[in-house]
């Protein structure tokens, strides 16, 4: 009977353990996804860094070019793109074209104009961005925090590493070492390739929809295009409204104009889908689309809408984990695409 009783109060010692565990995971979801940010892109740079190290320059110095060629590069975005942006953005806020034309309007055509007035109305204009500097502070430091948390974080991991990684696999039997080391690295390295393939696309996209939609006359050809671009970030949802919102923008003028905005963004779906992302990004993840749509809407429920950045990378370390424990696969036979920098660079 005092065994019953003692197995009864060990169980519910370890359901309420498990259960004040999960509650305090949950309220540092947050913290938790900056560091799983921080490793991504601490996997992302490691190759490269890796790389210059072989070349004689520290690990120290090759973060900080790394770090210093992120800011040059968005100094540079802002430089070339923002300017024209903003007059783009006060043009489309302050002009009463979109309501005008929505009114003369009937059906779908009429609800289409509404919709992308009410999204061109919703960014912020310049007026409003310094009137509501004061309230945006606090936002703003949030925001430099968490940024400066996801650098620092990214640095002091490609530095411990390594050393992380030998402290976990002496911890476990021997048999199971090398098993856990190569899983260990596969995650690394399907997490490095997805995060340089998807900032070439985003370039990409961007790049040629912008000049695409300046060629066929698009009203606010920049905002658009660089729109397009930023959102490729944001799976299957993100290339669907930025064909959406072509069309729209198109339908201000005719439809002519829209039809010949939604080819372009199909023509540029298309080349992505057959022709960039075979033979720049591969299959660097492992994952079919279903399994996409579903971590996508499942992070976005679970986490909140900005969490569906993270959906693929979480759900490519759960199938990679899935492979190896379930299936029993070894993770060392396979392949990952080399985005910029083979595999061979990101051993360090």
């Amino acid at each position: 009977m005092k065994q019953t009783a003692g197995r009864v109060a060990l169980a519910t010692l370890v359901a309420v353990g498990v259960v004040a565990g999960v509650l305090a995971l949950w309220k540092l979801k947050v913290l938790i996804a900056l560091l799983f940010l921080a490793f991504i892109v601490a996997a992302a740079m490691r190759p490269s860094v890796e790389w210059l190290r072989q070349r004689r320059i520290p690990r120290g110095l090759g973060i900080a070019l790394h770090y210093l060629a992120l800011a040059g590069v968005v100094s540079l975005l802002l430089w070339l793109v923002a300017p024209r942006a903003a007059d783009q953005i006060e043009t489309a806020v302050g002009g009463n074209s979109l309501r005008a034309e929505a009114r003369q309007q009937t059906g779908w055509k009429h609800d289409a104009l509404l919709a992308v007035d009410r999204w061109l109305h919703d960014l912020p204009s310049a007026g409003n961005l310094v009137n509501h500097a004061l309230d945006a502070t606090v936002l703003g430091f949030e925001i430099l925090v968490g940024l400066f948390f996801v650098l620092a974080a990214a640095a002091y991991w490609v530095f411990e590493r390594n050393r992380a990684i030998a402290l976990v696999v002496a911890l476990l039997p021997r048999d199971k070492r090398r098993v856990v080391r190569d899983t260990w690295d596969l995650i690394d390295l399907k997490l490095g390739a997805y995060v340089r393939g998807q900032l070439i696309l985003i370039c990409a996209v961007a790049t040629v929809l912008s000049a695409a939609f300046f060629a066929i006359g698009l009203p606010y050809w920049l905002l658009v295009g660089v729109f397009a671009g930023v959102v490729e970030i944001v799976p299957v949802i993100g290339p669907l409204t930025a064909g959406a919102l072509a069309v729209g923008v198109g339908l201000t003028e005719s439809w002519q104009l829209a039809l010949a905005a939604g080819l372009v963004v199909l023509a540029v779906r298309l080349l992505e889908d057959y022709l960039v992302i075979p033979n720049v990004l591969g299959d660097a993840v492992g994952l079919s689309p279903l399994v996409v749509l579903v971590s996508v809407a499942a992070t976005a429920i679970l986490f909140g809408g900005w969490a569906v950045l993270l959906a693929i990378p979480l759900a490519a370390v759960v199938a990679t984990l899935v492979s190896v424990i379930v299936l029993e696969k070894d993770p060392a036979e396979e392949d990952v695409p080399a985005v910029l920098f083979p595999a061979k660079d990101a051993e360090g």
